[in-house]
């Protein structure tokens, strides 16, 4: 298929050049945080590699990263740009974070995701008094704590029993405990997920802004801090309340919309959250790439072998895939909120699987030397345990099954069975073009049954021609395929088989969803990309790879990629390791 219509072409060169524009705008943080972190290799650094291990065996958080972080002012990055932040795009955001877990993951997550994670439900619900409050705390470089979880009830907030109801003066009276939570005992400012109300029904949760120093003295006590095996610096703790009155104006939005409000901006922390920990696979790729090519082996180097350097542009696959993913729902929920919640689910339940097997084969890579504790292993051992909170922390993979599963049906015969159904806008394929401002008012608990990106695969594979690339739109065409006939199994299906007691394959369709949706972000990325676009990211064989690993990670094969298709990704591997580059498709110089 042609890249542009014609009715575009006499605009291409305009629309490049706004774009390049955008993408140096975007770059131009990351770049400065990067500069601060420095050379990771040197051993006088202090947020260097040596000082990150060391950190993380004291189950302490970097105290210079933390300071370099409130130097560079992190937090207006997580405050919008109408309150006087610097929050444009939710993969501007994620681009900057990233900087951060490249460097260590457990200051990403303990200095800037947590309160990200409290503060989106205060931009998509509080009032203006509440927005304008929590903005001005965090841009004086304030922390806010998300409490959502009780070890009772896991994920399953709905059943949370911490209440906060009203007391005889009117003010609201709360009792109970919240445990495992980041930086409970060092925010000033706490988003508190309570009862409300003692009813029961999907109405008697609200979520409330509390000030850490605002309760009176005995009615707040912290618990001890849980030790954990991953992101071990992370101060995870507890904290019990005893008759705390907290105004009652402190309830974020309408007294109970509290689940409402946390499943609207769960759409925006499970992209983001994974988008970030893309950063973290950067650093364990890299970190395995230098021990592969200085480790001596049958008279060459370990990356002299067929099988070392399959591993390797695998790994670099799994990366560019997850990245390519999660780029398009960040920048879906600028274009197409309403559906925001879909994109977020399918991406939290595929990208941190797919970004954990990476770094597990990585390690098998490093074979024997993986357990030696001199060099770069220690390094990689952190990531190796840091990466596994990915895949549960905040919201795990099964709930996001089951927020898909309940769509499946409706999904299946407004959008993926009706031909009039609308595609995507095409600036949401294409990174760095300028974005309407993230209107959080229109997220929405559910999509209502559509899905424009699905739609985009439609209509791309229907223009496309063998004579671009025949292996490219064989495969788009394949996925159309399997997009028809998961809408005729998810047509079938009961009511008994969409809650949280539906079969094993009923789950099982929502993995065939989300990989419906990464091949066609990784399509649809490729179909659209600017005119005159050059060198890897216009090699047909990088979509080839990218599409060959989606059918690994969805059971359809267990092959590795061919040679024809993992030596130009080892070749490009290596070329940015050698000039210092990230291996995400930002492709920005990095220290680490």
């Amino acid at each position: 298929m042609t890249v542009d219509s014609p009715a575009q072409t006499a605009q291409t060169a305009q629309t490049a050049q706004t774009a390049q524009t955008a993408q140096t705008a975007r770059a131009s943080d990351a770049d400065a945080l990067e500069k601060l972190f420095g050379d990771a290799g040197d051993p006088a650094n202090p947020v260097g590699a040596a000082e990150v291990v060391s950190a993380d065996e004291r189950g302490t958080m970097l105290a210079a990263g933390e300071e370099l972080l409130h130097g560079f002012g992190l937090n207006a990055h997580f405050v919008p740009e109408s309150l006087g932040g610097r929050f444009g795009s939710l993969r501007d955001l994620i681009t900057v974070m990233r900087a951060v877990y490249r460097r260590d993951p457990a200051l990403g997550l303990g200095y800037g995701a947590g309160t990200f994670m409290a503060a989106v439900n205060v931009w998509a619900a509080g009032d203006g008094q509440q927005r304008a409050e929590l903005a001005r705390r965090l841009l004086a470089g304030e922390r806010a704590a998300c409490a959502y979880h009780e070890l009772a009830h896991g994920n399953d907030f709905s059943r949370a029993e911490l209440t906060a109801l009203p007391g005889p003066d009117g003010r609201l009276m709360i009792n109970g405990r919240k445990e495992v939570v980041a930086n409970l005992r060092r925010a000033e400012t706490i988003l508190l997920f309570a009862r409300t109300d003692l009813a029961p029904g999907s109405r008697s949760h609200s979520q409330l802004l509390v000030d850490a120093a605002g309760p009176a003295p005995g009615s707040i006590r912290h618990l001890e801090r849980y030790e954990t095996t991953g992101m071990r610096g992370v101060p995870l703790g507890g904290i019990e309340f005893t008759d705390c009155a907290v105004p009652a104006d402190r309830v974020v939005g309408s007294p109970g919309q509290g689940v409402e409000t946390a499943l609207r901006s769960f759409q925006l922390s499970r992209i983001a959250l994974p988008g970030m920990t893309v950063g973290l696979l950067d650093t364990a790729l890299r970190t395995a790439l230098r021990g592969a090519r200085g480790r001596r082996l049958y008279s060459g180097t370990v990356t002299d072998l067929p099988l070392s350097r399959s591993i390797l542009a695998d790994a670099f696959a799994d990366l560019l895939l997850a990245d390519t993913f999660l780029t398009v729902a960040a920048r879906a929920c600028h274009t197409a909120t309403a559906q925001a919640g879909v994109y977020a689910s399918a991406v939290k339940s595929f990208v941190p699987k797919v970004l954990m097997g990476a770094v597990y084969r990585l390690s098998e890579l490093l074979g024997s030397q993986f357990y030696l504790r001199g060099g770069e292993q220690p390094l990689f051992q952190k990531l190796l345990r840091d990466v596994q909170p990915s895949a549960f922390g905040h919201a795990s993979r099964v709930s996001c099954q089951s927020a898909l599963l309940s769509q499946l049906p409706l999904t299946a015969r407004r959008t993926w069975l009706r031909p009039t159904a609308a595609a995507l806008p095409v600036e949401t394929f294409r990174p760095g073009q300028p974005l309407p401002a993230l209107p959080f008012d229109r997220l929405a608990v559910t999509a209502g049954g559509r899905d424009p990106l699905a739609r985009s695969l439609v209509e791309g594979a229907g223009a496309a021609t063998t004579g671009e690339d025949g292996a490219i739109t064989a495969a788009a065409r394949m996925w159309c395929g399997e997009l028809s006939g998961l809408a005729t199994e998810a047509a079938a299906l009961g009511h008994d088989s969409l809650g949280p007691a539906a079969p094993p394959a009923a789950f099982g369709l929502t993995d065939r969803w989300a990989a419906v949706l990464a091949a066609s972000a990784v399509l649809g990325t490729w179909w659209h990309r600017p005119a005159g676009s050059t060198g890897f990211d216009a090699d047909p064989a990088r979509v080839r790879a990218l599409l060959h690993r989606i059918g690994a990670h969805r059971g359809l094969h267990r092959d590795p990629l061919p040679p024809a298709l993992a030596e130009p990704l080892f070749a490009e591997l290596v070329r940015r390791s050698d000039a210092g580059l990230t291996f995400d498709n930002d492709c920005l110089p990095s220290g680490a």
